[in-house]
């Protein structure tokens, strides 16, 4: 990856560990903190990784997801809480 002036060095990552974070980002059951914890990237240099690895559809769709299964996680929290102050 290129280094561009204000934006965070991006671990140097080889080909398997490349496939690996791309495997874990698809996958509904791993989180940014998950990869963040294993491989060092952030949820945005995971984007980036993300956004330079798959085809340009490829990439809006995966992004619509995770922001879908966020929103429903965060519906999901806020249920649970308004459970609890009962």
């Amino acid at each position: 990856m290129g280094k561009r002036s204000g934006s965070v060095q991006q671990p140097e990552l080889n080909e398997a560990d490349v496939s690996a974070v791309i495997e874990m980002a698809l996958s509904d059951h791993v989180s940014f903190a998950d990869i963040e914890r294993e491989y060092g990237l952030s949820d945005s240099q995971t984007k980036q990784l993300m956004r330079s690895s798959l085809k340009p559809s490829s990439y809006r769709n995966w992004r619509k997801r995770v922001r879908e299964f966020s929103d429903r996680r965060e519906h999901y929290k806020e249920r649970n809480r308004a459970s609890a102050s009962c």
